[in-house]
């Protein structure tokens, strides 16, 4: 395919499928790429599929769009709503230097690799938005039990809840980290250093760089409270325990002296 999309605007939709979509043997005789995967459909179309839940698709019909996505769905576990996690850009060609602002993007040609470039941060920015959304989630169930502690004074009563919870924060932690790892500069961008500028504009635009450091440090005190909570819990647990023992133990110290005492008034 060539780069002769001068003097118009492309259409540029990244989509967050699933948790996670298996590429191998996903390749095709239109494979121009490998990290991420990516391949040529029709005259004009591109599409990017990332291991971490997300597909970009670029000048595709919606027809094509529906087939491609169709194809894919058997290879994507745990599928999410798409339309709840997608972001749509048009991409206006020809004209001047590759420059990005206020949310247009205007680029010399598209092609290949610019197209790479391009999806690389809008899977990042869409794939941040879903992780967002989840790690927002546990917050908002860690949130009441701990302001219940702060206003009541007293542990939750649902200890299952506390640790179905716990589990549910520390799941995240592992499937955010191994999400976020994959956020690395792609090959492109190494190859080719005049792709750099347009990689660090659009990189700023989204926000890239902030959002996957705060969503890092959202995640470390969500987890963080999670376990806390559960020390808590299982502290006035063990309090409690604790406390019945002591009971017992003074009921039979009663029932022996008790015992005593009837005997010696028995004599």
């Amino acid at each position: 395919m060539n780069e002769k999309a001068q003097g118009r605007a492309i259409r540029v939709r990244a989509l967050a499928v699933g948790d996670r979509i298996d590429t191998l043997g996903l390749e095709r005789p239109d494979t121009f790429s490998t990290a991420p995967l990516a391949f040529r459909v029709g005259a004009n179309g591109r599409v990017a599929v990332y291991r971490f839940g997300v597909v970009v698709l670029a000048g595709l019909t919606a027809e094509e769009e529906t087939e491609i996505l169709a194809s894919l769905k058997s290879r994507v576990s745990h599928q999410s709503d798409a339309a709840t996690d997608e972001d749509t850009i048009a991409i206006n060609v020809g004209g001047g230097d590759d420059k990005v602002s206020s949310g247009v993007v205007n680029v010399q040609k598209f092609g290949d690799e610019r197209f790479i470039v391009i999806a690389d941060t809008l899977a990042k920015s869409v794939g941040l938005t879903r992780n967002e959304r989840s790690v927002n989630a546990v917050f908002e169930a860690v949130e009441p039990l701990a302001a219940d502690m702060a206003s009541l004074g007293r542990t939750p009563s649902d200890r299952k809840a506390v640790l179905k919870l716990v589990g549910e924060a520390i799941l995240l932690q592992h499937r955010l980290t191994a999400r976020i790892a994959g956020y690395e500069k792609p090959r492109v961008v190494w190859d080719k250093p005049e792709l750099e500028r347009l990689y660090d504009r659009l990189t700023e635009e989204y926000e890239i760089e902030d959002r996957t450091e705060t969503l890092e440090g959202k995640l470390e005190v969500v987890v963080e409270n999670a376990r806390l909570l559960a020390e808590v819990l299982d502290a006035g647990r063990a309090g409690r325990i604790e406390l019945w023992i002591t009971i017992l133990i003074a009921m039979e110290v009663v029932l022996s002296l008790w015992g005593i005492a009837a005997t010696f008034l028995d004599k």
